[in-house]
Order: structure tokens, then C-alpha cells, then sequence
């Protein structure tokens, strides 16, 4: 693998070091500079344009988002957000991704601390290599899909409980790399009548709650971050909190929602194996699977799962996705049914409801 040089933007030095320091950390990775403000930043960038860039948000001569819009303009090179958890900051975040930023990073995840330095180190370098498999030629702004564009086995016993028998519907989207916006598209071209809709979208928490809100201004169906013990209802979206592995679980004839703290699994929390493992247990053939654009294997294992306990699934393609990793394992274990383009499924999780 080639190593990858990412150039840090913060106007905090120990931000500047922290960041360093973990980067320094992967073999694959190497600091190819640090710069105060986007001024600095784009002398270096004149010099040597790097692979990947860490922008924070705020910062003092000209703020995060005015910076990307040059840049973006002039030199489409795969960013990564570094943002605070303040409601303010996870809206900066957010308009970041729509004006072409590829990941986001909470700013509290590059703390030093020794119970979340592991994680922190895996998110972040992760968040890095998934900005550098981007390809950036393909975002632009309000950037819609081109109409061209043609965990283990059940029990089979299981699968003739009365728990499969009955009517009511659930559907479990994954996505990672690229899938705010993919997100944006399904969710906004559903009906309000929609079997109610679980996603786990891998993003820091503080982030989640503001990207809900935001996409709930615009849909039919009522988008919410996920509480914990809270009823899965019809017309309902429910994203993953940040930081939490979300579960569906049944209590008698209807299901609800676990919000769970845990281990990272597929070296993400929330983790999409987690949540269609418990579909896949709970929902089963009642159930439609999907998993789309995203770095890695989370979900492919789950989904195979899902496939097995009788769900229906489906896998975004190639041609459509930011990143085909997840999807792309996903269909090499022969977890999907379909393999569909991001523009074909709203019609297909219609047909299913």
C-alpha cells in the first residue's frame, strides 16, 4: 500500500501534535505537513499537494467551510472534518460533507486519554485511508445519483417460530464512506407509510442527532436518532447514535430499539454487524437488509446473516458508491440478493412495503 501524506489544519498546536503523533502511529501513513490556518495551508499545499487533508472547522483569518470551497474548486484532494461536539460545530460538520469533505472526526476522539486512545487511533487513521480511497473527482456540490447510472448462522429451528409470522416490517441500512449523502437521497424519496427503518451510519458522536434533524426537515417519514427502548414505528427512520451500538430486539407482537455502549466491532461502534445480527434474530424473514457505500467489511457478515434467516438484501453497486468496500465483501459472500444502483432502491424499498 502506498503511503499515504496527509496535511493537518488546526490552530491548536496540541491538536497539531496529537494528530502527529497518531498518524506517525500507522505505517501507511505520514505527516506530510501541519499548518495554523488555511493561509499556511495553502502555501504548503503550492508546494506539495498531499493525499489527504485533517480541516478543522473554526479557525482564526478564514473558517473551515470558505477554506473547502476553494479548495475544492482548485484542488479536489479527499478531507477529513475535525469538528467539536457542540450543536454549532456538528452543523459546520455536516454542510462540510455536502461541499465535498469525504469523513468526519469529533475533535473529542484526538484526546490523549488512555481508555480511548486505541479507538481513537483506529477511528481516526481509519477516517484517513477511507478519504484517500475516495475518489474526489465525483463530489461536487448538492451532488445527486446519475439517472445514467444503469454474523454467524441462525438457528434453523428458529425459522418457524410464531416470531416470523408476523405482518409487521422492518428495514436495516449500513453505510459508511459517502453514505450521509446516499442516505439523504433514500430517506427523502420514501413514503410517510414506510415500514419503520433502522441505519447505522458510522459517524462520532455528536454528529448523529444534528444529521437527523437535518434530514428530517425534508422527508415525508420522521428521521430521529435512536433512543434507547423506544418502539420501532411505522414511517419512522431511526440512525445509530454515535459512539453506540444500536440492536432491535421484540417484546411480544411489536419491536423496539437497544442503544448499547461496547467493544468496537469491525473497528466501528456503531457497527453495522451488530445491528443486522439482531434483525437477522428478531425480524428475520420480515425483514429487508441493505448495505451501501462504505470502507471495510462491517455489515457483509450481518447481512449474510439476514440473508439466511430469510430476509430480504440488497447491495448498493459499484458504479454508485464512494467506497465499494462494504458493499463489495458483502457480495463476495453472496449476502445479496440484489445488487441494485443507488437511484433504483427507493423504488425497490417501496415494492417491499
Amino acid at each position: 500500500m502506498k503511503t499515504i501524506k496527509v496535511l493537518i489544519i488546526d490552530d491548536s498546536a496540541l491538536v497539531r501534535q496529537t494528530l502527529s503523533e497518531i498518524i506517525q502511529s500507522d505505517s501507511h501513513l505520514e505527516v506530510a505537513g501541519t499548518a495554523g490556518d488555511p493561509y499556511f495551508a495553502a502555501r504548503k499545499i503550492r508546494n506539495e499537494i498531499p493525499d489527504v487533508i485533517t480541516l478543522d472547522i473554526e479557525m482564526p483569518r478564514m473558517d473551515g467551510l470558505t477554506f473547502l470551497k476553494t479548495l475544492m474548486s482548485q484542488y479536489p484532494i479527499p478531507v477529513v472534518i475535525i469538528s467539536s461536539l457542540t450543536q454549532e460545530g456538528s452543523h459546520l460538520a455536516l454542510r462540510a460533507l455536502e461541499l465535498g469533505a469525504v469523513e468526519i472526526v469529533a475533535k473529542s476522539e484526538i484526546r490523549n486519554t488512555k481508555e480511548h486512545l486505541e479507538e481513537s487511533r483506529i477511528r481516526i487513521t481509519d477516517a484517513i485511508k477511507a478519504a484517500y480511497n475516495v475518489p474526489v473527482k465525483r463530489v461536487a456540490l448538492n451532488r445527486q445519483p446519475s439517472e445514467n447510472i444503469p454474523a454467524g448462522k441462525p438457528d434453523p429451528a428458529s425459522l418457524n417460530s410464531p416470531i416470523y409470522k408476523t405482518t409487521d416490517k422492518v428495514i436495516a441500512i449500513g453505510a459508511s464512506t459517502g453514505g450521509t449523502e446516499a442516505l439523504r437521497y433514500i430517506l427523502k424519496s420514501i413514503p410517510a407509510d414506510c415500514p419503520g427503518i433502522l441505519i447505522t451510519q458510522h459517524m462520532p458522536a455528536g454528529f448523529t442527532k444534528s444529521f437527523a434533524d437535518q434530514v428530517n426537515a425534508f422527508c415525508e417519514v420522521t428521521v430521529k436518532e435512536a433512543s434507547d427502548g423506544e418502539r420501532v414505528m411505522r414511517g419512522h427512520a431511526y440512525i445509530a447514535p454515535g459512539g453506540k451500538h444500536m440492536e432491535l430486539y421484540r417484546s411480544g407482537a411489536k419491536y423496539f430499539i437497544k442503544v448499547r455502549d461496547g467493544e468496537l466491532v469491525n473497528r466501528h461502534k456503531p457497527s453495522v454487524d451488530v445491528l443486522f445480527s439482531s434483525v437477522a434474530k428478531h425480524a428475520g424473514q420480515n425483514a429487508l437488509g441493505i448495505i451501501m457505500t462504505g470502507m471495510g467489511r462491517d455489515g457483509a457478515d450481518g447481512l449474510l446473516t439476514m440473508k439466511q434467516a430469510g430476509a430480504k438484501t440488497i447491495a448498493q453497486d459499484e458504479a454508485t458508491s464512494v467506497v465499494f468496500g462494504m458493499p463489495k465483501e458483502a457480495i463476495k459472500l453472496g449476502a445479496a440478493d440484489q445488487v441494485l444502483p443507488l437511484h433504483d432502491m427507493p423504488q425497490s424499498i417501496k415494492r417491499y412495503a
